[in-house]
Parts: structure tokens; C-alpha cells; sequence
């Protein structure tokens, strides 16, 4: 999995006269969990831009300005009610040899067969949530729709995998094309329509005709 590094300040002071003067001055307050303490430090509010405005899953690498350095999980994120601006993040730290909970993207590959005869494909999860130790999380879901017709599921546990393990139901449906009005017949190429039928050209005479045949 990517990351990203954010170069921040450790905080002396956590108080509330603190937390405001740091805001006013364009810094986010911050803090670790997950180690032998909490750690309160600050970071400028635009070092977040690639890690919080993205669809993309990252852990984040947190450089302190007296050399520390920390392997970390965005964990929660506060905004401003009303000026969205981010007001506190909170952060987790990982260690390589610990197993991590993670939201992470789904993309699809492919045409659906079902989406090509009018079928609307609908996907419930944008995000996915998995354990794994740090090092076997993914960048991203991938899941092929080109089988998919309409009213076909794609479930969860068709994404099985040695790497990571789904936090979900096996009945959770990822993705699916339900129907529209719009929507054709859905048959396989392979199919042929043909079989079984008769040439209306090839219907055998009746003995009425060969009747008709030796009178005239």
C-alpha cells in the first residue's frame, strides 16, 4: 500500500488556549495511538490534502520535527460544521508484525453483460473493510464484471484471499445488475437460438396434398 508523509511538530501544551492558537496559525492538532502512550503533535492543515481529499486507501508515515518517526492509520477525522475546515485527526500506529482494520477501495474491471443489454450494475460498497498486516494490505479491490447479467450478485466471499480478511458477512453482496425498463433479453453468445425449430419451408406434405396431386 501507498504512503504518504506528513512532517508535523510534537506539542508541549494541549490545552484548550493552545489548540485554538494552533488552529488560528493554519496547524491541525493531532494525536497517535497505539503505542506506549498517546503522542500530541501538529501539522499544517494542507498536509492532508492527499490523505483525507482522495478515494485512494494510504497509511501515513508521521516525521516529527525532532527525528521521530512513525508507521501510522488515519483512525478518525473532524471537520468544522461549518467551515469544513479540519479541526482534529486522530491517528493510529501500526507495527509490521501486528494486523490492522482498513477501508479499502473497490474498483471494477470490465463491461458487464447484463450493464450492454440495459441493466443497471449498483454497487452498496464503495469501501471494504479487511484485516491484514500492514504489509499485505492492498492498494485497492479489484473485481472483474464482465460475467455479470442481469440479476446477477457478485458476493464477498468470491473475493476470498490468503493476503487479507474480509470484515463482512458472506452474504454481502459487493455488486449486482438489477433490471430496467429498458432492459433486453440477457443470452449467452454461445446459445443457439435456432435449435429445436423447424423452417416453416421444410414442413412435410399432408396427405390431402398428394391427393390434390393425382387429380390434377
Amino acid at each position: 500500500m501507498k504512503s504518504i508523509t506528513i512532517n508535523g511538530s510534537q506539542r508541549e501544551s494541549v490545552g484548550k488556549k493552545s489548540t485554538k492558537a494552533l488552529r488560528n496559525a493554519g496547524q491541525v492538532p493531532c494525536v497517535i495511538y497505539g503505542g506506549d502512550k498517546p503522542l500530541h503533535f501538529s501539522a499544517p492543515e494542507l498536509a492532508f490534502s492527499k490523505l483525507v481529499y482522495t478515494p485512494n486507501a494510504h497509511t501515513v508515515v508521521i516525521t516529527l520535527d525532532n527525528g521521530e518517526k512513525f508507521n501510522a492509520v488515519m483512525q478518525d477525522i473532524q471537520f468544522h460544521p461549518v467551515t469544513d475546515r479540519i479541526i482534529h485527526v486522530d491517528f493510529y500506529q501500526i507495527f509490521e508484525n501486528k494486523q490492522i482494520t482498513m477501508e479499502i477501495p473497490v474498483k471494477t474491471v470490465g463491461v458487464s453483460k447484463g450493464v450492454l443489454n440495459g441493466g443497471n450494475l449498483r454497487m452498496p460498497y464503495r469501501k471494504l473493510r479487511v484485516k491484514a498486516i500492514p504489509s499485505k494490505l492492498p492498494d485497492f479491490i479489484e473485481i472483474d464484471i464482465t460475467p455479470l447479467k442481469i440479476g446477477s450478485k457478485f458476493y464477498i466471499t468470491e473475493l476470498e484471499n490468503d493476503d487479507y480478511k474480509f470484515l463482512h458477512p458472506d452474504n454481502t453482496v459487493v455488486c449486482q445488475v438489477r433490471r430496467s425498463r429498458l432492459a433486453v433479453v440477457d443470452v449467452d453468445e454461445d446459445e443457439d437460438d435456432d435449435e429445436g425449430t423447424t423452417d416453416a419451408g421444410d414442413v412435410p406434405a399432408t396427405e390431402t396434398d398428394d391427393v390434390a396431386a393425382v387429380k390434377e
